[in-house]
């Protein structure tokens, strides 16, 4: 699936980026994209997140193009193109839509939500949904949508916040309406899918984020700040020995998605599912 394959159902802008014709409201702070525009290329979150991302897809690898729904700045989908998988940046947010298009180059970038592209049934065979799910209040419709457009067998990669135990009020910030682990996932995806391999992720940092954010906010310490240290601080964009550090305790996280093998705390869940068999 193209933008060239949808020309009839969408409109094209001056960036040559194509419009769904409706729009939809969306549970995501209006500066986020372009917050996570200046820390993305350097934030050892962000690039720890695509290196096992990356690694699920190569041990999994779709089918055709993959469509990354609710995508952002297209950082995830500029990390697929360059290791030789094609994809689709879908994108709800008009800022994310450009800086994907104008500052990330990519090909395909379409502004609208899932539900605003109106896809025919079973006319996709892989989609990434990156820390998105959360962001839906109706998470399991959500998910129908998602499989309805799917064909039987098909990948569908997602991450997720993990543990509800771990909300603080960066959560409550960035229009989060729950954290997941494995069981609730399986909860969710069941009905349509069949999970063929999850891990947790970012095991390093659930004591931090516990200790910091989620401890403090639910004593009432920390109610109305999302960050304890500044963004720059936490995604350690400007190097330093904490963040190499930490990047050094993740590194054995890839290896560990390249053999199939699972962590079983983090604070992020990664999934991958196959379509179930439609009727």
């Amino acid at each position: 699936m193209t933008t060239d394959s949808l020309s009839g159902d969408l409109q094209e802008d001056a960036y040559s980026i194509a419009h769904t014709r409706k729009t939809a409201d969306i549970s995501y702070p209006s500066t986020g994209n372009d917050l996570c525009f200046q820390l993305e290329d350097k934030s050892f979150w962000f690039r720890h997140r695509n290196n096992c991302i990356l690694e699920a897809v190569r041990k999994y690898p779709p089918n055709g193009e993959i469509l990354d729904i609710g995508g952002g700045n297209g950082y995830v989908t500029r990390r697929l193109i360059d290791e030789g998988y094609p994809s689709v940046l879908l994108e709800p947010g008009l800022s994310g839509a450009y800086n994907g298009k104008v500052g990330r180059n990519l090909p395909h970038v379409i502004c609208g939500t899932l539900e605003d592209l109106s896809l025919s049934d079973s006319s996709i065979s892989a989609a990434g949904c990156f820390d998105v799910i959360e962001h839906v209040e109706d998470d399991v419709k959500f998910v129908s949508e998602i499989a309805r457009v799917f064909i039987p067998g098909g990948l569908l990669y997602t991450t997720f916040p993990a543990y509800q135990w771990l909300w603080s009020a960066c959560d409550d910030y960035s229009g989060h309406f729950r954290r997941y682990n494995i069981k609730t996932i399986d909860d969710l995806l069941g009905e349509h899918f069949n999970i063929i391999y999850y891990t947790y992720f970012f095991g390093c940092l659930t004591a931090p984020l516990l200790l910091l954010k989620s401890a403090p906010y639910h004593l009432g310490i920390i109610r109305k700040r999302p960050n304890f240290f500044s963004n720059e601080t936490e995604h350690g964009t400007s190097g330093g020995l904490t963040a190499s550090l930490i990047e050094l305790m993740l590194k054995n996280e890839t290896k560990m998605i390249r053999e199939g093998r699972r962590k079983t705390l983090g604070t992020s869940c990664l999934v991958v599912a196959s379509r179930k068999s439609i009727g």
